[in-house]
């Protein structure tokens, strides 16, 4: 334990990089800043995780994210007006699936990525996405079971 302790600081620097490079991108590509941090908030929501849903909801706000992409934080918002915007539609079924249920993610749900017009380079940015901030989960509630935080 005092091992793993001790690397506690070169963790967070790692992870503090890692945020910046999933969030706040110098290129973001097809997924705007308001966008990626309003899908982190979401995704920390679905895993019941509200101090750092609240975290990516500051990063919502820095990024001036407009009404529509800040809703897709609701987890009851289930994506675009009526099927409307299928690009939106499909980023948020993924990552909803990707985050309950990971294991369950087939080459169809790529493909549907892709059917609904995002590209190859965004469907890497956002499995990268859906892949930090479920690791920031778990490693919030591994932290906080070892009593680091309250």
């Amino acid at each position: 334990m005092a091992g793993v302790l001790s690397m506690r600081a070169d963790i967070f620097t790692m992870t503090d990089q890692a945020q910046s490079a999933a969030l706040t991108p110098d290129a973001p590509g097809g997924l705007s800043h308001g966008e990626r941090a309003a899908l982190a908030c979401r995704m920390c929501r679905l895993n019941r995780e509200d101090g750092l849903s609240a975290h990516f909801e500051a990063l919502m706000k820095q990024a001036d994210a407009p009404e529509e992409v800040a809703q897709i934080a609701d987890t009851s918002y289930p994506g675009g007006d009526a099927g409307a915007d299928k690009r939106l539609d499909a980023i948020i079924r993924h990552t909803d699936l990707a985050t309950r249920d990971a294991k369950s993610v087939t080459g169809g749900d790529i493909a549907a990525l892709a059917a609904a017009g995002i590209s190859e380079d965004d469907i890497v940015r956002l499995s990268q996405l859906i892949a930090f901030v479920n690791y920031q989960v778990r490693l919030v509630i591994g932290l906080r079971l070892m009593g680091d935080l309250s």
